[in-house]
């Protein structure tokens, strides 16, 4: 079986479970379907630029001629997929120097867990190259939770509506993403889903425009526009991309016209989206934010 063959065989298998598949480029974890910047307005998007999340599908025959093409690897839209995925990453290494002090996130989960006088809900589970660990759950029906990214705990990320994640049998350069728990996929536990949807409290903000919680419409759009030109950057320029994003977003945050959690969800996904590993994207989104919202000038004199 060719390369191709196989990565055909594990979209379909994925979409065989119900779950959306959109082709990722050969290696690596960045989308293969182009970007809104060059959208050629033609076929699904004949009406405006539909995005990779809306593009995913379970259509054996559209993913046929999709795989036909290259040997993709395989994305998994997890918010139309009905899925919310637990991403516990490994700690990666900063300056050259280890991070062995720091908690990776199956040790950080198996803790929140314990807290929660819970023990570890068992599914269906896929190992990441990195030694990382992919826990799919069933999102309730009626729920429709974003992505978090260490909400929960050090390095554990979860992914939902907005989130991508790499399905088994993709490769990058580091190996393969490989079932290690072969199981049906059991249903979001209820301390795990309040766990989600309570938001920690946010910080102080100058007299917001609009009702707490919500955002104004001119960031809204800001972000949109900053988040999908960092998920269409090619390699070579998708750091530097999130880095000049993150950081123009950064006063509205200081304004109080957006929550910095949700401007940090949209980024990791689009960052994640381009290719760039989830250790990378926080990293950076986290220092763009933490210097844009520190210098930003007054609202007033902006």
């Amino acid at each position: 079986m060719t390369s191709r063959q196989r990565l055909l065989s594990a979209a379909l298998s994925a979409a065989a479970r119900g779950w959306h598949v959109h082709p990722l480029r050969p290696g690596s974890k960045g989308s293969a379907l182009h970007g809104e910047r060059a959208c050629p307005q033609t076929g699904e998007c004949a009406d405006g630029h539909v995005k990779w999340e809306q593009r995913a599908t379970t259509d054996p025959g559209r993913i046929r001629r999709a795989w036909a093409v290259s040997a993709f690897n395989v994305g998994i839209a997890t918010g139309p997929s009905g899925l919310v995925v637990v991403d516990l990453d490994v700690p990666k290494e900063e300056g050259g120097k280890g991070s062995e002090d720091a908690p990776s996130g199956a040790t950080s989960f198996a803790a929140l867990c314990e807290r929660a006088g819970q023990p570890i809900p068992l599914t269906y589970t896929v190992r990441t190259p990195s030694g990382g660990l992919h826990l799919y759950y069933a999102a309730p029906p009626g729920t429709h939770l974003r992505n978090s990214a260490r909400t929960l705990a050090p390095n554990v990320d979860t992914r939902a509506w907005g989130g991508n994640i790499v399905a088994a049998g993709s490769t990058t350069p580091h190996g393969a993403y490989e079932v290690i728990n072969d199981v049906p996929v059991t249903g979001l536990p209820g301390w795990l889903l309040h766990q989600l949807q309570t938001r920690p409290k946010p910080t102080a903000a100058p007299a917001p425009l609009v009702i707490p919680g919500e955002a104004t419409r001119r960031a809204t759009v800001a972000l949109e526009r900053e988040a999908a030109a960092v998920s269409g950057t090619s390699e070579g320029g998708r750091n530097n991309r999130l880095l000049n994003g993150a950081r123009a977003m950064g006063r509205f945050v200081a304004w109080g016209e957006i929550a910095r959690d949700v401007v940090e969800e949209a980024f990791q996904a689009a960052g994640e989206a381009a290719g760039l590993s989830s250790a990378e994207c926080r990293a950076t989104i986290r220092s763009a934010l933490d210097w844009s919202i520190r210098t930003a000038r007054p609202r007033e004199a902006a």
